[in-house]
């Protein structure tokens, strides 16, 4: 059974910073992203980040520049370093796996809040 674990969420001030991880555990067949995405109150699930099986990522053009997410292989973890954080980037923030059967993976999502 596939897990997928995230931690990191918070309350943090605007232009504040947080780091969001995310680790996956059991039987995934291989995979060909992981990668971030959020949920706002009356808004659709979008993509924040991702990166490839190769290393390439990919950035929502609302976060390049402030953010950046990584991959440690060894640890099975995908991390999301969130820097100058804004209002408009409060939302609940989900780890997900696309895996090499194009299985989808979702973890059960992380509060984050930008308030003052």
């Amino acid at each position: 059974q596939v897990q997928l674990v995230e931690s990191g969420g918070g309350l943090v001030q605007p232009g504040g910073s947080l780091r969001l991880s995310c680790v996956v555990s059991g039987s995934i067949f291989s995979f060909l992203s992981m990668g971030w995405y959020r949920q706002a109150p009356g808004k659709q699930r979008e993509s924040v980040a991702t990166i490839t099986s190769g290393g390439e990522t990919n950035h929502a053009d609302s976060v390049k520049g402030r953010f950046t997410i990584s991959r440690d292989s060894a640890k099975n973890t995908v991390s999301l370093q969130m820097n100058s954080l804004k209002a408009e980037d409060t939302a609940v923030y989900y780890c997900h796996v696309l895996d090499g059967r194009r299985m989808n993976y979702w973890g059960q999502g992380t509060q984050v809040t930008v308030a003052s």
